[in-house]
C-alpha cells in the first residue's frame, strides 16, 4: 500500500502504539491499515455410482497455474460464510450443484498469506460445465487423477488425505476426518518443454 484509503495521504510502515508488528499507518488521519491472510475456500465434489467414486476437477483458465487441474475453490467474499463460499465457488468454476458435507481440510499457506479450506461435497447430478475461470471440468477416479498436473500443493494434500481416508473407511469403517496442515515453501515452478 502506498496511500491511505481514508484520506489519500502517503502511508508509513511503523509499529503502532500497543501493537507488535509493522503496519501501514497514515500519519495524517491516524488510520491503521491492517493486512490479514486471505481465505481460499473450496470443495471436494464427488460422484459415487455402483461403488466407483470420482472427484470433479477443474482445469484452470486463469493464472497462476493456467492449464493445471484444481478442486473448485477461490477467495471468500465479504458477507459470506465459509460453506456459502464453497458452494458458490463450485458453481462458478464447475457449474456444479453440490450438497456440502463437513469441513475436511484446513491448510495454512503462510508464505502467501492464505488459509485454504475444503469441504466434502456430493454432486447432486452430473449437470456440470466449465465456468469462466475453467478450461475444462472432468470427473476422475483416484487412478485417473493427473497428479503431476495439479495446480497447488493444497490440492494435492487435500486429495491425498481424501483418498487415504476413503481407503481407511472401506477397510475399517468410520467417517472422513478433519485435517489441518501447514504448507511450507513455494510450489515447484512448472516444467517448461524443451
Amino acid at each position: 500500500m502506498k496511500f491511505c484509503s481514508e484520506c489519500a495521504h502517503p502511508l508509513t510502515v511503523t509499529i503502532p502504539e500497543g501493537d507488535n508488528r509493522p503496519r501501514f499507518v497514515c500519519t495524517h488521519c491516524g488510520t491503521i491499515h491492517y493486512q490479514n491472510p486471505k481465505m481460499v475456500i473450496g470443495s471436494i465434489p464427488v460422484w459415487e455410482q455402483d461403488g466407483e467414486l470420482k472427484v470433479l476437477l477443474c482445469k484452470r483458465a486463469i493464472e497462476p497455474r493456467y492449464g493445471y487441474w484444481t478442486l473448485p475453490a477461490g477467495f471468500m467474499e465479504n458477507g459470506e460464510t465459509t460453506s456459502a463460499a464453497a458452494a458458490r465457488e463450485t458453481e462458478e468454476e464447475a457449474g456444479a450443484n453440490v450438497e456440502l458435507g463437513h469441513l475436511f481440510t484446513l491448510l495454512n499457506v503462510v508464505h502467501v498469506h492464505q488459509v485454504h479450506m475444503f469441504y466434502l461435497a456430493r454432486l447432486v447430478d452430473l449437470d456440470f460445465a466449465p465456468g469462466i475461470e475453467s478450461l475444462d471440468v472432468q470427473l476422475f477416479s483416484e487412478g485417473e487423477i493427473p497428479w503431476s498436473d495439479l495446480a497447488f500443493p493444497t490440492i494435492r494434500t487435500t486429495l491425498e488425505l481424501f483418498f487415504a481416508d476413503r481407503a481407511r473407511i472401506r477397510e475399517h469403517g468410520g467417517t472422513y476426518g478433519f485435517h489441518t496442515h501447514d504448507i511450507a515453501g513455494p510450489m515447484r515452478a512448472p516444467v517448461q518443454p524443451d
